[in-house]
This record gives structure tokens, C-alpha cells and sequence, in this order.
């Protein structure tokens, strides 16, 4: 039985002067104030979702049982 892959995601820079789809997309996520995380499950649309704020954001790999 193998465990299933989720992501910590860490909003590390701020939004201020960022592209106003920038900010959707970490709104998006659940990223709503400058330090904040959130635990997502590892799938391809919440990659895209990272892939297109990377500069702004800490990514993590964890497990959950």
C-alpha cells in the first residue's frame, strides 16, 4: 500500500505589484497572507497551479498517512 503524496506550500514573497493572475492563482491555492501555508494534494493541476507562482512561493514534499 503505497502512501499518498501531498505538498506544503509556503507563500514567501508578497503579491503586492504581482500580475493580478498571480494573486488568483495564490488565492487559489488557499495562500491568502504573506507566511501562510497550506497542505494540497500532489496532482497536476495543483502543480500548475505552483509551477506558475514558483518565484513567489516554498514547496515541500510530505507524506501523509
Amino acid at each position: 500500500m503505497s502512501k499518498e503524496k501531498y505538498l506544503k506550500i509556503k507563500l514567501v514573497r508578497s503579491l503586492i505589484g504581482h500580475p493580478q493572475k498571480h494573486r488568483l492563482v495564490a488565492y487559489g491555492l488557499g495562500l491568502r497572507k504573506l507566511n501562510s501555508e497550506v497542505v494540497r494534494k500532489d496532482c497536476p493541476e495543483i502543480r500548475g497551479m505552483v509551477r506558475k507562482i514558483s518565484h513567489l512561493l516554498k514547496v515541500e514534499e510530505i507524506e501523509k498517512p
